[in-house]
């Protein structure tokens, strides 16, 4: 089994789109709406944006399973307040749950949480819990950098971050680390705050001590983990300077990295330096990079292409295939025994 541990629903009909311009819209005055029920899409429209564009290329790529979110762009948790986002988090984590329902042996959730710059991460837990016990959920999207790309949280180490770490231990679910949109206009949202973010998230974590806090805890690094492969060797001299243990103990029992390396020079690169036991496989299918490579002639996103071309055996690629992710999604490997698999 092929499982794509990195799916978002960038192709939910334009009627989502529409209802979020007009709660932006509506901000200061949120009585004239839209409320959650004003939103209608059909299953049927549900369907045809998922057959006619993940499952088509799933099917055509190879992958079985996407751990399926809601658009990481549009979380956009700077704007309005905990009211505005909760609203939106529930309305998108429904039709992730929906899409799920209608195509269960091909998808399944991860939470988009309500955060709200400057407000308790405690907020989130029912959202989580909703998304556990209701749908079914494996995992949520955790973002360290509600703000929009000023970086005004406590760092992931802090305190702040704990009540939905210790809802995490208690449901045994994983955290993506993924930002959203930025507004800072020094930061493109997919070239620089996407990559500064998994660069950041490791570098706070590896210049604390979260993992003793919660040894079960378990983190994706998403996109390949930034810049942390290619500067591999800064990391493990600036936990050495810092007195902390080496990478391998202070960090690789809690913190995975996905494939989402859109060239074959950055997965072999990944393949090398990662130990292969922290490595998930993923795509982000129809995200940030949507377009063929001219020097391949193939899709950026079609990440199994370069797994499959990479040195390694075949038990190594099992392992970013299927095995990792279910040690990391031990929820998702719990519901696939269920039923078999």
């Amino acid at each position: 089994m092929i499982i794509d541990c990195h799916g978002h629903y960038t192709t939910a009909p334009k009627a989502l789109e529409d209802w979020r311009k007009l709660q932006i819209a509506n901000l200061s005055t949120p009585e004239l709406g839209p409320k959650a029920a004003d939103l209608r899409i059909s299953d049927d429209e549900l369907r045809e944006s998922i057959e006619s564009n993940q499952l088509k290329l799933m099917r055509q790529r190879g992958s079985d399973l996407t751990i399926f979110s809601p658009r990481a762009s549009f979380m956009a948790h700077h704007i309005g307040d905990f009211n505005t986002s909760s609203t939106w988090a529930g309305i998108c984590n429904e039709l992730c749950y929906r899409v799920s329902q209608l195509f269960p042996d091909h998808f399944v959730g991860a939470a988009m949480l309500p955060q709200s710059p400057g407000v308790d991460p405690a907020t989130c837990i029912p959202e989580i819990e909703r998304c556990v016990n209701d749908y079914g959920f494996v995992g949520i999207n955790l973002n360290p950098d509600p703000s929009g790309g000023h970086w005004q949280e406590p760092p992931l180490t802090d305190r702040h971050w704990y009540p939905i770490y210790e809802k995490m231990v208690e449901y045994d679910l994983a955290a993506m680390i993924h930002v959203s949109t930025s507004c800072n206009a020094c930061f493109h949202t997919t070239g620089a705050h996407y990559l500064n973010a998994d660069t950041t998230a490791f570098m706070q974590c590896l210049s604390g001590d979260l993992f003793k806090d919660f040894p079960t805890l378990k983190f994706v690094i998403p996109h390949g983990g930034g810049a942390v492969p290619y500067h591999w060797g800064r990391f493990r001299g600036l936990a050495q300077e810092l007195k902390k243990p080496v990478l391998q103990e202070h960090l690789l029992h809690n913190i995975f990295f996905d494939t989402c390396v859109y060239h074959q020079p950055g997965i072999d690169l990944l393949t090398r330096v990662i130990p292969i036991d922290n490595i998930v496989f993923a795509s982000e299918m129809i995200g940030a990079v949507r377009g063929i490579d001219p020097t391949t002639g193939h899709h950026y996103d079609d990440t199994r292409r370069y797994v499959e071309a990479a040195a390694i055996d075949p038990e190594q690629r099992f392992k970013i295939y299927e095995g990792n992710a279910r040690r990391v999604y031990p929820r998702l490997h719990a519901a696939l025994q269920a039923r078999g698999l």
